[in-house]
């Protein structure tokens, strides 16, 4: 999947939302949805990979401490990629026909896979999901509709490559899509009546100026605008 059918799936999704959540939240949804994925693919290469197990053999996969192999396999498996998700929590088991995925399902999956993140790797995953979680509600009036809504975006989203087959870094561009055309355009709203210039509406870039041009990664913010100007803005 080239840049451009990822693009059109991501707005594919986004449209999917539409009229439920306000455009700045899509991330957190998409995104979210996503990276759950990445990390069920990740435990399943592993096991077929790793521990040469079948296909036929996943469904195993069960939060079982009194059966020692599986004690094992999950301990190993918490120790190899940091976490241990059961087989009826996996992104892939929720595609099966058979499935009988709900909005409550994803809520136990990530309360899940929360407990079930290794102490060596809980401050790489800790509150990673909490927005995700946090917000099924927005997504319908009813556990129906809020599964219906999380159903259109598994389907859409099934196909997107998350085992590291491209040469790109597909979450990273995700993100950088829904940042650029949906949380900048709702922080551009959102600061509208600042004066003397809306400081997320740049004169010459309109709203597409890069957030990193102030908010810079791992060190001090900085004021973009004013190498030419001086608005007097505080970048926080």
């Amino acid at each position: 999947m080239n840049k451009q059918q990822l693009a059109n799936r991501i707005w594919a999704s986004a449209n999917n939302m539409r009229n439920k959540i306000d455009a700045n939240e899509y991330k957190d949804y998409i995104l979210g949805l996503i990276f759950y994925k990445f990390l069920s693919d990740t435990e399943v290469k592993y096991f077929k990979e790793v521990c040469d197990w079948e296909e036929d053999e996943l469904p195993e996969l069960v939060e079982n401490y009194e059966d020692p192999n599986m004690r094992n396999a999950i301990t190993e498996c918490q120790e190899h990629i940091g976490f241990f998700i059961e087989y009826k929590y996996l992104f892939s088991t929720w595609l099966k026909k058979d499935s009988n995925f709900s909005v409550q399902t994803l809520s136990e999956a990530l309360n899940s896979f929360e407990r079930l993140t290794s102490e060596n790797y809980a401050s790489v995953y800790e509150g990673i999901f909490k927005t995700l979680r946090g917000g099924l509600s927005k997504l319908g009036d009813s556990t129906n509709s809020q599964t219906k809504a999380l159903n259109g975006l598994i389907k859409l989203i099934k196909d997107i490559p998350t085992d590291g087959s491209q040469d790109y870094d597909v979450l990273g561009y995700v993100y950088e899509y829904l940042i650029s055309n949906f949380e900048g355009k709702a922080l551009v709203e959102k600061t509208k009546n600042v004066k003397p210039q809306n400081p997320h509406m740049s004169p010459h870039y309109q709203d597409q100026l890069d957030c990193i041009n102030c908010h810079v990664m791992h060190g001090e913010t900085e004021n973009f605008c004013d190498q030419c100007h001086k608005f007097g803005f505080k970048v926080p």
